[in-house]
């Protein structure tokens, strides 16, 4: 074999070395450190990456993913309650991949979060993502092989929307990203491409982020750190190819759930009476009791210990937690009840999200249609914003009665 000079084998060594990153891309770092005020009231006690989607949380449906796409290692960076979040974590066998966590010290920003996942990364490509984002199936397979197959140091993950002025959106020529607009003006929307906050990166970032300044609103935006790959042509962009959600605010709660229904398939470990009707895909777990006269209706999720019934009406996209309640006679549309909720008898809940230890009295109605079919606007941090929904219910915090 021919001797090559220092320089050069160390650039082919380096490359091929490159190359194994990026081909064996193993390990994911998730952003989870945000304040969750756009949540309350339902995370005044609780992290939102630790609401409940579909009986899981939401967290919990991405890191099954990720180790399903047969990611080996996952660090996730938290902030707000974040002993909650790894107790979580901590109560669930994830094997055969690793997890572990790292407190955000200060909320300086997402690009500050990013940097704790450098020492975890070393030198291999990961899948660097916000944590309250979630997609369908085949969605981190497929990120991955089509990083591998690109050269380019970073990939966004996009998504075409029909609105996409409440995000930011991402321009992309010939397969690569040449802008990445954050809340775009109307002269500026010349893509319904939005940024699905997931990503494929190599090592490049951690420079760019080394660099990045504080925006306007005094943080470090990993946005801005990704805008300088983009502006030395290193990143491209892989549309996602299946549904995705950013899972920012109450309502998004109803959307996520219906999607993540909808993809699965029922089974029955609990107990149904003879004389309860369960029609297309319906989840009974251990301990749960379907009682005579209760009508369900597909896909509905009924968590451990819970009791429904008897002659209750559960309609399709309806979760309901562990050692839940509900009495004779409750009709429940397209709702999210959480643990150890009671819903008393002749009550009415549609379109809603309902917090844990909830006691809903005897004849609870909850409106969830405005005469004039307007969509819902809902206060938000103090101001008022459209939900975009025609049919939404009430947002109930923890531990509240009626």
């Amino acid at each position: 074999m021919r001797a090559c000079a220092g320089d050069v084998c160390g650039k082919l060594f380096n490359d091929a070395d490159r190359l194994h990153h990026r081909a064996t891309m193993k390990k994911a770092a998730l952003l989870a450190a945000g304040d969750s005020t756009r949540m309350m009231p339902l995370s005044a006690n609780i992290s939102k990456h630790l609401l409940p989607i579909a009986g899981d949380p939401l967290i919990f449906h991405t890191l099954q993913a990720l180790r399903d796409a047969g990611i080996e290692e996952t660090l996730i960076v938290y902030g707000y309650r974040g002993e909650d979040l790894q107790d979580a974590i901590d109560s669930v066998d994830w094997k055969p991949m690793r997890i572990s966590c790292i407190l955000q010290r200060e909320r300086k920003g997402t690009a500050d979060a990013a940097r704790y996942a450098e020492a975890f990364a070393v030198d291999d490509d990961i899948i660097l993502m916000y944590g309250d984002v979630l997609s369908g199936l085949g969605t981190f397979k497929g990120l991955i092989e089509h990083h591998r197959k690109s050269k380019r140091s970073f990939t966004v993950s996009v998504k075409a929307v029909d609105d996409p002025s409440a995000y930011g959106i991402v321009v992309v020529k010939r397969k690569k990203v040449v802008d990445l607009i954050e809340k775009p003006k109307p002269e500026q929307m010349v893509s319904n491409l939005v940024n699905a906050g997931i990503y494929a990166t190599g090592p490049e970032i951690w420079e760019a982020i080394d660099k990045t300044q504080p925006s306007s609103r005094g943080e470090l935006e990993i946005t801005d750190s990704i805008k300088m790959l983009i502006d030395q042509g290193k990143v491209g962009a892989y549309e996602l190819p299946s549904w995705w959600m950013d899972v920012g605010k109450p309502w998004d709660l109803l959307e996520a759930n219906r999607l993540i229904l909808n993809d699965a398939t029922g089974y029955i470990s609990g107990e149904v009476e003879e004389g309860a009707v369960l029609k297309g895909e319906v989840f009974v777990e251990t301990g749960a009791t379907i009682r005579s006269g209760s009508y369900i209706e597909g896909p509905v999720y009924i968590g451990e210990g819970s009791t429904i019934g008897p002659n209750c009406y559960l309609r399709a996209h309806t979760s309901v937690g562990k050692q839940v309640k509900i009495g004779n006679a409750v009709e429940i549309k397209n709702s999210i009840i959480m643990d150890g909720t009671n819903v008393g008898h002749l009550s009415y809940v549609g379109d809603s999200v309902i917090g844990r230890k909830v006691n809903f009295g005897a004849g609870t109605i909850t409106a969830n249609l405005r005469h004039d079919n307007k969509t819902v606007t809902v206060s938000v941090k103090g101001q008022r914003i459209n939900s975009g929904r025609r049919k939404l219910g009430a947002i109930v915090g923890d531990n509240v009665k009626t």
